[in-house]
């Protein structure tokens, strides 16, 4: 397959996010033309005072975080791909979602703040983290088999836990039950403003460490001679992996594999390199999160489907798409 270049692709996947985000913004319960959006955005006095609320107190909030949520996810699956080296490392798969789950449910359970949700769902997930690469790694090296079984195992202890919970609390475990399933509709400008701050962090420090990610694909030994500290560099990676996959977690639950499926299909549009590949990837997360919530909010309207049960539907197929892939290939799978 002919590779696009990234400069190509970002332009692309740019234009389908204004076109999908003005598409997502308009259709509801209630139908807003374009031309009254553009209205709202120009405040325009002559358009209705519902539609002004509707866009600007739900649906605006509700559609950036869709947006932001889905680039964390997909820039933050590529990462930790590459410090894998694996295309099946995915948070969701591996367990760091869900000890981030643990996490914000314990902070729940303690009574505090939104915010703390995000701090201990971090906190957690670094811990558990590390505990998996280091269990999954022999000999610098980690097998794909027991990243896997791991990364299996450690999800379905802590979400036996967050199932506990939800029985012990009764009445008022709605909000862990949402978490469990992906929900954006709790979505606020305060939210939109927090998430965005691990957001710019974390990408700006992926694109700063991009050339030493490639550095790292060829090879430990190589990237060793270009004077890395590849230990070192993969655990501050994955450290801000878990950043970012905990604030999107403890604002809008678990939404799994969009780690897995965008970089993989960025990988086969344009190629391996990390350099070329952050910033459409980063971009088409977006895209694809904000493509699968304006289907859970309007495929049943006016009933709502859980975002993570969209992803899920794409999700899984590709993930067994991967793995006969790989056995295909007759390798667990570097990247």
């Amino acid at each position: 397959m002919k590779k696009v270049s990234m400069k190509k692709m970002s332009f692309i996947l740019l234009g389908l996010l204004i076109l999908l985000f003005l598409f997502s913004i308009s259709m509801g319960t209630v139908k807003i033309k374009i031309i009254d959006i553009l209205k709202v955005f120009i405040n325009d006095s002559s358009v209705r005072t519902v539609y002004k609320k509707i866009l600007m107190d739900v649906r605006l909030p509700r559609t950036i975080m869709a947006i932001l949520v889905g680039m964390m996810l997909s820039s933050s699956g590529t990462v930790v791909q590459a410090v894998f080296q694996n295309p099946l490392a995915e948070p969701y798969i591996i367990g760091i979602s869900a000890s981030a789950v643990f996490g914000a449910v314990l902070a729940f359970l303690l009574g505090l703040g939104d915010i703390y949700y995000g701090v201990f769902a971090f906190i957690i997930s670094v811990f558990v983290s590390f505990m998996i690469f280091k269990l999954a790694n022999f000999k610098g090296k980690v097998n794909t088999s027991t990243l896997l079984i791991i990364g299996v195992a450690v999800s379905s202890f802590l979400g036996a836990f967050t199932s506990f919970s939800m029985y012990a609390i009764g009445e008022d475990s709605y909000k862990i039950m949402i978490w469990t399933m992906g929900y954006l509709g709790g979505a606020t400008w305060q939210k939109v403003g927090i998430i965005s701050v691990p957001l710019v962090i974390s990408v700006c420090y992926f694109l700063f460490y991009r050339n030493d990610l490639d550095a790292i694909m060829m090879g430990e030994q190589e990237a060793h001679s270009l004077g890395i500290n590849v230990s070192k560099l993969k655990k501050r990676l994955l450290v801000i992996s878990c950043l970012i996959v905990s604030f999107s977690i403890a604002f809008t639950g678990m939404i799994g594999f969009v780690g897995l499926i965008i970089p993989h299909t960025m990988r086969m549009l344009i190629g391996y390199s990390n350099t070329k590949l952050l910033i459409p990837t980063t971009l088409a997360g977006g895209v694809f999160l904000l493509f699968s919530d304006t289907i859970a909010k309007n495929i049943l309207s006016p009933t709502e489907i859980p975002i993570g049960v969209i992803t899920a539907f794409f999700g899984a197929p590709f993930f067994v798409y991967l793995a006969f892939k790989a056995k295909k290939g007759g390798t667990t799978g570097g990247i």
